[in-house]
């Protein structure tokens, strides 16, 4: 094992069959390790540095019936909710006075959000603040669709891959097709945006074998954003009693990843909060350098719920900006609030 974490940390490169491995062998004295390596990694491309982005969940109204997701169409006991373009716009203004310099705009599948409708509201936040950055997170659209939105200004693009197995992926997403997704992923990237890819670890029937496709897949596309984060059930879907992941699992892979695409940028996400309060810190620890606030507005904030439990639903984005701040101090790390562009977009 010693001379496969030496291999991954030296070439930044391990073999599918390598990676099972691992999976299958690692022991808690070979975690710490592995974590130390990611943080070596992550500090020769990044420093010390945090990055911040302010999330905007302006929607939980989706077309699509994830069997894991709490907004999935099906869900009837969702209190649906859609933010208009100006109260948006309101939430911009309240994270730009708080700093931030992204702006992250996720929702479901809500095709009511127009190409023309998104792309004005992308042109009024770059007209009042040019120096940010414009992240989208809002699920497969026409390819046009993407085209027009980088034209408006949009910079960054989120689209976790979920699971890069067809059987896994297929048998999670039925209103969705496996094609589609990495399609989206590759029509995003030739456009020009900053591209965010990512998984689930955890889910019910995924295997070592799945979890190292993952990390093959991500390499061979080298996105400039990963998110990983664990399987939290949801009641109020089919998964609803299965098992969760586990954050020691979710690190493993976050590890990885930044073993194995150095230069990306790489979340500490809200479901490892959710799992451990000091999960995010960890996650800093091993390998991960990015951390996405809550500027959603209180009063919708806790219907946006994919999974359940989520931490922060009462927080105000003030509370939420300044607890951020002392987390990552705490932690050893140091909060830049700049545009944080990643390093194989700004190299």
């Amino acid at each position: 094992m010693h001379n496969l974490l030496e291999k991954v940390y030296q070439t930044n490169s391990l073999t599918k069959v390598e990676i099972i491995y691992l999976l299958e062998n690692i022991t808690p004295e070979d975690r710490e390790i592995l974590y130390s390596h990611a943080l070596k990694t992550k500090q020769k491309y990044y420093g010390n540095k945090v990055f911040l982005r302010g999330l905007i969940e302006f929607s939980n109204i989706c077309r699509q019936d994830c069997l894991y997701c709490g907004i999935r169409a099906s869900n009837a006991k969702v209190e649906r909710y859609r933010l208009t373009p100006g109260e948006i716009l309101g939430c911009c203004d309240i994270g730009y006075d708080l700093g931030y310099r992204t702006f992250v705009l996720q929702s479901g599948e809500d095709l009511w959000y127009t190409a023309e409708i998104l792309g004005a509201l992308i042109q009024e936040i770059k007209k009042r603040y040019p120096e940010v950055a414009i992240t989208l997170s809002i699920g497969e659209r026409r390819v046009e669709t993407y085209q027009s939105l980088f034209a408006s200004g949009a910079d960054r693009f989120l689209m976790r891959h979920e699971t890069a197995s067809k059987d896994l992926y297929e048998k999670l997403h039925p209103t969705m097709h496996f094609e589609d997704r990495q399609a989206c992923l590759s029509t995003l990237k030739d456009i020009g945006y900053q591209v965010g890819a990512g998984f689930m670890v955890g889910l019910p029937g995924q295997t070592f074998a799945d979890l190292a496709e993952d990390l093959r897949y991500l390499s061979e596309i080298s996105p400039d954003m990963i998110g990983i984060g664990p399987f939290i059930p949801h009641s109020e879907t089919p998964l609803g009693t299965e098992k969760g992941g586990t954050l020691e699992d979710t690190l493993v892979m976050v590890a990885l990843a930044r073993l194995l695409i150095p230069g990306s940028l790489i979340p500490a996400t809200t479901a490892l909060g959710t799992l451990n309060p000091q999960g995010r810190e960890l996650a800093l620890k091993a390998g991960a350098n990015v951390l996405m606030p809550i500027i959603t507005p209180t009063s919708v904030r806790k219907q946006y719920a994919l999974y359940e439990n989520k931490i922060c639903g009462d927080d105000k984005p003030e509370d939420c900006r300044y607890c951020i701040e002392r987390r990552i101090q705490a932690a050893g790390f140091e909060m830049d609030l700049g545009r944080g562009d990643s390093w194989q977009f700004s190299s």
